[in-house]
């Protein structure tokens, strides 16, 4: 019975591996139909390798630091021995030579030591909890970078979403304008410049089109990337212009923080890391101790059939002390190395620092100068339209040239790629900001 319940465990094991194998594929998460970008963003935290490779990371972390820790407990060996001494050694006993020992000796032991003073032991006891750190933050770090990345690419094809649309509706009206100059050339009201000219300016219209709808074919493919879907799924996204204007503002009268900053709090968990290097090398003058206890059985005999015929048990308890005296100055030197080393560290956080204050202040001057370009681009749109919209009624009436209306077209186009261009720039800023500041949002 034992053996076919045992048989029918090791088949239904084969089984689940099989169907694992075979539907592993469709394990994968899909993205929500028309995503909105808190879904795209949702969706790269749990999903994007960068991130699923810094909770590994994190993982790992665990593992070394249970490993270094692991010294602490009981360390139990057992070992076996043969000897066949081919010639037994002598010794002179009141004058007469006798053997010690006999042809086949045989051991095993059992031993368990435990270390009781180590300073190695005691180093990694207290990094461990700045390592866990030094982990979560590197995850942190990943966390935001996703953010930042997703959204952006997110923005940009909105961008070119936007700019799509706008073509097509430039391509409809000059469709209008075509049909209409072409109408007005073969009644003989006017030569066929102006059909010509509405022939060229449809043709580089449609060539734009086109331009715009390969290059968005690829972002959708990089965005897929950041986020962690796979190529072969769909990827259907939704675009709130409103919401996406509405975001645009942010407080410009915050300060910088350094505590908010990822890259600051690894650089100073690295500082104490190093200060418990330093303490570590002092640690290395004192003395290491440790206890141990065995158990051997020992065989012998003249022959290799009789060696276990019986057996002389022997045991030990002892303690080991281990002090160190001189060791040519180099512990000394390892000190003052790893005392340069914190005060270089000292002067990497000087330096960060300075860094971190120019990010946010171009980070800042940039937002402010999109969110003026766009603000423009906004008030040149409607007046654009409202240009072309009277030239076209003066042009329908005859008062003004194809001329003058294929300028005002070219300029509202020319105004609301502009607008789209700013409305992804100070997004785009504004991330920027929000990252020099410390203060993207990860935790949706």
């Amino acid at each position: 019975m034992y053996r076919k319940s045992r048989n029918k465990l090791a088949l239904s094991i084969a089984f689940s591996l099989v169907l694992s194998l075979a539907f592993g594929q469709e394990s994968q998460p899909s993205l929500p139909e028309n995503a909105n970008l808190q879904d795209v963003i949702n969706y790269a935290l749990e999903n994007r390798p960068s991130v699923h490779q810094a909770l590994i990371d994190e993982e790992v972390g665990e593992e070394e630091i249970a490993s270094a820790l692991s010294g602490w407990f009981p360390q139990i060996n057992a070992t076996g021995t043969y000897n066949w001494n081919v010639k037994i050694p002598t010794s002179v006993i009141g004058g007469n030579v006798i053997q010690l020992g006999q042809k086949h000796v045989s051991a095993a032991v059992l031993q368990a030591d435990q270390q009781i003073l180590n300073p190695g032991l005691m180093q990694a006891s207290k990094a461990a909890r700045f390592i866990r750190q030094q982990n979560a933050l590197n995850t942190e770090s990943s966390r935001i970078n996703t953010v930042v990345e997703v959204s952006k690419a997110y923005y940009d094809i909105l961008t070119s979403e936007e700019q799509l649309n706008i073509i097509k509706e430039n391509i409809e009206r000059i469709q209008r304008q075509l049909n209409d100059a072409k109408a007005r050339y073969e009644t003989g009201i006017v030569d066929k410049t102006d059909f010509k000219r509405a022939q060229i300016t449809l043709s580089n219209t449609l060539a734009e089109q086109k331009r715009v709808s390969e290059l968005l074919t690829y972002k959708y493919a990089f965005l897929k990337e950041l986020i962690g879907l796979s190529a072969d799924q769909p990827m259907n996204l939704s675009f709130d212009n409103a919401a996406m204007e509405s975001e645009i503002l942010l407080d410009t009268t915050l300060t910088v923080d350094y505590n908010e900053r990822v890259e600051f709090r690894q650089l100073q968990t690295v500082k104490q890391l190093q200060h418990l290097n330093t303490q570590y090398n002092k640690w290395t003058f004192l003395p290491s101790l440790s206890a141990f206890y065995n158990y051997a059985w020992d065989f012998r005999g003249n022959r290799f059939p009789e060696m276990f015929d019986a057996n002389f048990p022997r045991s030990v308890f002892g303690l080991t002390l281990n002090i160190p005296i001189f060791q040519g100055g180099k512990r000394i030197h390892e000190i003052r190395k790893s005392k340069l080393q914190e005060t270089r560290l000292d002067w990497d956080v000087v330096n960060l620092k300075n860094q971190i204050n120019t990010q946010y202040e171009m980070a800042l001057a940039t937002y402010q100068a999109n969110l003026n370009d766009w603000r423009v681009a906004r008030e040149n749109v409607a007046l654009s339209e409202d240009v072309y919209n009277t030239i076209k009624l003066q042009y329908d009436e005859g008062i003004k040239t194809y001329l003058d209306l294929m300028t005002a077209e070219t300029d509202l186009r020319t105004t609301q790629i502009s607008y789209l261009n700013s409305l992804f720039a100070v997004l785009a800023g504004k991330l920027d900001v929000q990252r020099a500041l410390g203060t993207v949002d990860i935790d949706n």
